[in-house]
């Protein structure tokens, strides 16, 4: 029975799985989205969420432990300056797991395991550009301004008693209109 078996052993030793969430956790930091396996991206989340919380509050504790976990002086800088940054705010929920079509050797199933604040992909638009975009009508604004209706009126219609001559109506002398065959 596996009760209160809360780990992923990933069929490793435990020196061997370390080394392992450690790699994938530099490279998560700085590339902030990888590619592996689906298993792999469920343990490297529980393994890299709370070294994240640390990383919001920027002291010589948090920094120790991070490192004792990371092994990688230029991931620290990344994840206490860049990251930390980013995820002040973030009550948790640091990452997001995308799964896959399945690897093409041996059918295992991939993932996709991201730092949500830094997604290109699906957050095409940002808050500062969601507030600008303004929202269109289909039915007619309201009264245009005088300078606008001046410039797009059209030209007053015609009675039809002094209506202009047609292309097949010539206009003579007498003030009577004759038709001209063309």
């Amino acid at each position: 029975m596996r009760h209160g078996d809360k780990i992923n052993n990933l069929g490793r030793t435990t020196a061997h799985r370390k080394a392992l969430m450690g790699n994938l956790s530099r490279q998560l930091i700085e590339h902030k989205r990888i590619f592996t396996t689906l298993a792999k991206a469920k343990a490297l989340r529980v393994f890299i969420e709370p070294i994240i919380t640390r990383s919001k509050v920027d002291n010589m504790n948090n920094r120790r432990v991070a490192f004792s976990h990371l092994q990688d002086k230029e991931s620290i800088k990344e994840l206490f300056g860049v990251i930390g940054d980013k995820v002040a705010n973030r009550p948790g929920g640091y990452t997001r797991i995308i799964k896959l079509q399945q690897r093409m050797g041996d059918a295992a199933d991939m993932a996709m395991i991201e730092l949500v604040d830094f997604n290109t992909i699906y957050n095409v638009e940002d808050e500062a550009s969601a507030a600008k975009k303004t929202r269109r009508s289909r039915r007619s604004g309201g009264k245009k301004s005088t300078s606008e209706e001046t410039a797009h009126e059209p030209a007053p219609a015609v009675a039809a008693s002094e209506e202009a001559p047609t292309e097949n109506t010539v206009d003579t002398a007498e003030g009577e209109e004759e038709s001209v065959s063309l």
